[in-house]
């Protein structure tokens, strides 16, 4: 297998750099502020990456609901450093940046005020694998001449790739379906770090025989596995992966980029990054990273969860479900929740585990725990179950869809079109509601998806209301004056004892 790398043609690796996008997201719940990116903005777009992942996902909720920032406005500042190295987003498909989906009216001004704010590149993904949801943003993206990047959500119902949903035809098949609509590029997404090796390696090496279009790998720490993963994807010829500094990467982010530089130096596939320049980027990292230490994860010794090789939770999840369970006083069940998860999810239609299905089926897993199957419901659980996010990927539970549709606002017989179809248009409404708050388009897309805290936003934005100091940033002198503080206390104690 060396020889792959050692001998023949050039074939560089193309990296995405997720940094100032996943790599907080993952490890510090997405806090990180656009003013600690622009100290090394314009070295980030020196260095070479194929893109560079600075927006979506969790970022628009974050920063306008905790960071009292404008999420158009990131775009547009990074955009003034960031000249040469392409821009890309996470994008929840009809879900936009949110976690419901949106009427068709919201969805294409989205993403045409996103293309005018200065993206290039969107990972559109949905949560079912039903690419229906895609339909409305893509023609959009299409429109503005952008990269559509056509994404497979990577899921498993067993420890290996197999069985009788998501096997080697169900990936084979989607990715056909995606060049056919137009995707630029493919990405397999794997939120929760559960790719074995060998097994992308042959699903790599399967794709290539039936698409033509580039193939981009998204994986996660989680596991421990990541490295080792990318490591065989890149001898099966994958053309691009998805890296972060090494402060940000790791634990639930993705691989580090260094190791990976490191090791590819000389071969066929050596990207021809500077690594001298990576480690003084990651020292910058290092400088700001303090500032957001209190998010980072402190309750095991370990910086990878073995625990998800079996029951493939995210970590984003287990988040949800440990709060979820401490508020109940009910955190020795956790394990109880663990099992759960797995029977939920079947008997839901096996959804992926990925935003916003992860929560969905987490919390009603939950619900199922403390006080019954399905003796409470979630309103997201009855939407899941009646059509409203579209088709899951095998049949809901009869019995199930009979008592959760018992009763249901909709009706009791699903519906089985594309999602977006039963949804009335809303930015006229919205427009209505917020007024002369909204002073152009982008400040009406805040409130349409996020009304309650967009309104507040808006309300911070325009001087109507004082930030809390909650939102206000952090300073190293705030935490070098916390250590101070610290080290007085713990002396003071240490002098008791004494």
């Amino acid at each position: 297998m060396a020889d792959l790398l050692e001998d023949g043609p050039r074939n560089p690796i193309k990296i995405q750099d997720n940094t100032f996008r996943d790599g907080h997201q993952s490890t510090l719940a997405t806090r990180m502020r656009t003013e600690d990116m622009l100290p090394i903005a314009e070295k980030m777009d020196s260095v070479g990456f194929w893109a560079m992942e600075v927006w979506g996902g969790a970022t628009f909720d974050t920063m306008h609901r905790f960071l009292g920032e404008d999420p158009f406005e990131r775009i547009r500042t990074l955009k003034k450093y960031i000249k040469k190295t392409p821009f890309s987003m996470l994008l929840r498909g009809q879900n936009l940046v949110g976690y419901r989906n949106y009427a068709d009216d919201v969805a294409r001004l989205f993403v045409d005020k996103s293309c005018e704010a200065g993206m290039d590149i969107f990972r559109v993904f949905d949560a079912l694998n039903d690419f229906r949801n895609f339909e409305t943003v893509v023609e959009r993206i299409k429109a503005n001449g952008k990269h559509f990047q056509g994404t497979i959500c990577y899921t498993l119902t067993e420890r290996r790739m197999g069985g009788d949903v998501f096997n080697l035809d169900y990936y084979l098949n989607k990715a056909k379906e995606l060049q056919a609509m137009g995707a630029d590029t493919l990405c397999l997404k794997d939120m929760a770090g559960i790719m074995a090796p060998f097994d992308i390696a042959n699903i790599i090496t399967e794709l290539k025989k039936v698409i033509t279009i580039p193939i981009h790998l998204h994986t996660h720490y989680t596991s421990g596995m990541g490295s080792m993963v990318y490591l065989e994807a890149i001898k099966a010829g994958v053309d691009i992966i998805d890296t972060c500094l090494a402060p940000f990467a790791l634990r639930t982010s993705q691989p580090a980029v260094e190791p990976i530089v490191a090791t590819l130096f000389g071969t066929t596939r050596d990207p021809g990054f500077d690594l001298p320049q990576l480690l003084e980027l990651g020292e910058y990292m290092e400088t700001v990273a303090p500032k957001y230490r209190d998010y980072l994860a402190k309750n095991k010794m370990s910086i990878i969860d073995t625990g998800v090789l079996v029951h493939q939770v995210p970590g984003g999840m287990i988040s949800n479900l440990v709060s979820q369970l401490k508020e109940a006083k009910a955190l020795d069940r956790l394990a109880e929740v663990y099992a759960e998860v797995a029977v939920t999810r079947k008997e839901l239609g096996t959804p992926p585990l990925v935003t916003p299905t992860s929560q969905i089926v987490g919390v009603q897993a939950v619900l199922n725990v403390l006080f019954g199957k399905y003796k409470m419901v979630t309103n997201e659980v009855k939407d899941l179950v009646f059509g409203l996010y579209g088709k899951t990927p095998t049949s809901v539970d009869p019995e199930v869809q009979k008592k959760v549709l018992k009763g249901y606002k909709r009706g009791e017989t699903p519906v089985t079109g594309r999602a977006a179809d039963y949804l009335e248009p809303e930015l006229d409404a919205a427009r209505a509601k917020v007024g002369d708050l909204a002073k152009d388009d982008f400040d009406l897309l805040i409130y349409a998806i996020y009304p309650t805290t967009g309104e507040k936003f808006l309300k911070w934005k325009y001087g109507l209301e004082e930030k809390p100091a909650s939102v206000k940033p952090k300073t190293l002198e705030d935490i070098r004056r916390e250590d101070e503080a610290m080290a007085a206390a713990i002396e003071e104690v240490c002098a008791t004892v004494q």
